[in-house]
């Protein structure tokens, strides 16, 4: 067995519910819970910051504004089957791949201009 066999029989299947991300997009992400013996959906929106790697270890950064304008970072792999799916709900325009400014915005200065 060569290299590229044996990486292959490692790797996780992709997950098919996760479209192309891209940074400065708006979505929301559907986590299965696990609380005890009950499984319920958990629903994450916000804006991606960034993506980043490529095969097995490939993930994305998504940031919201919580409760008292507390920002909350969350980051998920991309071939998870905990995420039971993943809806874009706009793409805005960005000119960089990691959108680290928005961590010191709030309200209106940390909008994005939307992509149609």
């Amino acid at each position: 067995m060569n290299q590229a066999e044996l990486l292959k029989s490692v790797q996780a299947p992709v997950n098919e519910n996760i479209p192309p991300l891209s940074p400065g997009d708006a979505v929301s992400v559907h986590l299965k819970i696990k609380e005890g013996d009950r499984e319920r959906i958990q629903v994450f929106k916000g804006t991606v910051l960034y993506v980043r790697g490529s095969g097995n270890d490939a993930s994305f950064t998504v940031r919201r504004i919580a409760s008292n304008g507390i920002g909350v970072e969350r980051t998920f792999l991309m071939r998870s089957p905990r995420i039971d799916k993943v809806e874009v709900e706009r793409h805005t325009k960005v000119r960089r791949a990691r959108l680290y400014f928005l961590r010191e915005r709030t309200g209106k200065a940390a909008r994005l201009k939307q992509r149609f």
